[in-house]
């Protein structure tokens, strides 16, 4: 039975543990310090694992990929993961694929029509640099530069030059990620204006506490514990090598028949503080190095590309993103 379906039958029995709140998106967002911030404080409960993404049924992986946590099943796993929160605590969830998925808005509406929804939105162009340079350290994206991803999109939308380690197709749809109206909308249409609250990366960036306090306020919590600045997940490193990054994993992991023989056959001839700082070594000089310089030429293209969302967001919020993101010379 999916997701979808059990959520109609089972909602009013597990209600009381459904979260109260849930974290939308995007990714490369701030979402992990965001979460990060909000869990350590005692009127608020969030589990261990991040990014459940059992609400967003039209993103359900094509398979588990290697070194990742299985995403919870059924709708009683899916509550599980809030069984420890305690009485009087604020349980909340966040997921980065929710804002863009077409169908957890709903799901969440159904689950908890009275949740409040936290999402947060980046300039598109930075977004989208930093969102293909995580793709790629990932495996979803194979293509080593922006460019060459974004070129691909319309073949990928048909369901070619998918790359074979890419679990979840959707996400290099780039262009999709910035529809920022559109995926704001899905939710209005199904929760209160009061209910979701829309930050700004580039705001919580500058002012971590501000935000997280505004936070708190939206989520009617009293603040005890105090804010330090955070940032999480920060886009430092650039994956030079899929392959050689796949075959560290299989001689550091050894799952599966052959990468066991593999991973039996070196350390026959190796001890495991060698290996371990060959495999060290090699990650931080091969496998993984600083991300290259913006491509500007094309950094200017998606803002003129984008520019129309930016406008069309700035009047659907009711505040000036056009020039918070420079783009009031933008042509």
């Amino acid at each position: 039975m999916t997701a979808s379906a059990e959520l109609s039958a089972a909602e009013r029995a597990y209600e009381p543990r459904a979260p109260d709140f849930y974290i939308v998106g995007h990714p490369k967002c701030g979402t992990t310090a965001l979460y990060q911030m909000l869990r350590v404080q005692p009127q608020i409960f969030m589990p261990e694992l991040k990014e459940p993404w059992f609400l967003a049924s039209d993103m359900e992986p094509r398979f588990q990929p290697p070194r990742s946590a299985s995403p919870p099943k059924t709708l009683e796993d899916y509550l599980v993961l809030f069984e420890d929160a305690q009485p009087g605590q604020r349980v909340g969830e966040a997921s980065s694929s929710y804002l863009l998925s077409r169908t957890a808005a709903r799901a969440i509406a159904r689950l908890r029509g009275d949740a409040r929804v936290i999402a947060i939105l980046r300039e598109p162009a930075s977004f989208l640099r930093s969102l293909h340079t995580q793709l790629l350290r990932t495996h979803v994206e194979s293509k080593k530069t922006l460019r060459q991803a974004i070129s691909l999109e319309a073949a990928r939308r048909e369901g070619r030059h998918i790359p074979r380690r890419s679990h979840r197709p959707q996400l290099l749809m780039y262009s999709d990620h910035v529809r920022y109206v559109e995926q704001l909308r899905r939710y209005h249409e199904v929760f209160a204006a009061e209910q979701v609250l829309v930050l700004i990366y580039e705001e919580f960036r500058a002012d971590n506490e501000a935000t997280v306090r505004g936070v708190l306020r939206f989520l009617e919590i009293e603040e005890r514990v105090p804010i330090a600045a955070t940032q999480a997940n920060p886009t430092i490193v650039h994956m030079r090598s899929q392959q050689l990054d796949e075959l560290l994993n299989v001689i550091s992991v050894g799952r599966g028949p052959l990468s066991r023989l593999a991973k039996s056959a070196v350390k026959r001839v190796t001890s495991t503080d060698v290996r371990r700082a060959a495999i060290h070594t090699t990650q931080r000089h091969l496998v993984n190095g600083k991300p290259p310089p913006p491509d500007d030429a094309l950094m200017a293209q998606l803002r003129a590309r984008f520019k129309g969302e930016v406008v069309a967001l700035s009047e659907y919020l009711g505040r000036d993103l056009v020039t918070l993101w420079g783009y009031d010379d933008v042509h």
